[in-house]
């Protein structure tokens, strides 16, 4: 081999490591913690359907502003990465716009009840329900939408722009429905599930700026970690995140901010 050839072999052996180095570079590690009341769980208030009742009168409805297990996880905690130019994952990216979110018009209540959507991705509301209801959907970036899904029937929405706090959803039809949607510009948005724990995946490495939201407590104002209270000034709280994960354990809340 010549010189030359050997120069433009080594050239191109150089610049392919160089390609391949920096798309591998970034790194992604995956959060996740646990939210717990701090007192004594507080007990289900029953509600009453007075529409539909044959229908809706067969279910046992309940108040789910708060929702707390015999565990003392708190269900329906809403945790998003606030930073606009956050680096997102391209799995979390093509994940995002590939899958549909559904909520359904379920046993007449929303399913689930908090819910998190992506600008761009395709918001499918259902009924499951034998009676028609309607998804009044109050945003404030985004236009107002307001579907009567007939039974079986289902109507698709999709958001331009993120929403800067949590949208209502209710049914003008059976005044006791509510549910709530998350929208946001990117992925990295979870719901705490009924244990009270979350987890968000494929977060770049580096520190990112959360917000703590609830529907009954509205921004989170402080959690109680390892016996440490931490103020969240309107519920944002800085987190480092690291390629091994990211685990913020037990995060206490104090009943009082649910007294609203």
């Amino acid at each position: 081999m010549n010189v030359s050839l050997r120069r433009t072999v080594l050239s191109a052996v150089v610049c392919c490591l160089f390609a391949s180095s920096t798309a591998s570079g970034d790194e992604w590690g995956t959060l996740k913690g646990r939210f717990v009341y701090s007192g004594s769980p507080p007990v289900a208030v029953e509600l009453k359907a007075d529409k539909d009742v044959e229908v809706c009168g067969k279910h046992k409805l309940v108040n789910e502003e708060l929702v707390v297990g015999a565990d003392k996880g708190v269900a329906n905690v809403v945790v998003f990465v606030r930073d606009k130019s956050v680096k997102v994952h391209p799995d979390a990216a093509a994940a995002a716009t590939a899958e549909k979110v559904v909520l359904d018009n379920k046993d007449c209540r929303f399913e689930p009840h908090v819910a998190f959507v992506q600008a761009g991705q395709d918001l499918v509301v259902k009924n499951s329900d034998p009676v028609g209801h309607n998804s009044n959907i109050a945003t404030l970036k985004n236009a107002p939408s307001n579907n009567l899904i007939p039974a079986g029937g289902e109507a698709k929405v999709t958001f331009k722009a993120a929403e800067a706090i949590p949208a209502q959803v209710t049914c003008n039809i059976h005044p006791w429905m509510k549910a709530w949607l998350v929208v946001r510009d990117n992925p990295y948005a979870a719901v705490s599930g009924p244990d009270g724990s979350f987890e968000i995946a494929n977060l770049p490495v580096g520190e990112v700026e959360l917000q703590l939201w609830h529907e009954k407590a509205g921004y989170i104002g402080s959690v109680t970690v390892g016996g440490k209270a931490e103020e969240t000034k309107k519920g944002r709280k800085k987190v480092k995140i690291t390629a091994t994960g990211t685990d913020l354990g037990e995060m206490v809340l104090d009943a009082s901010m649910f007294s609203k």
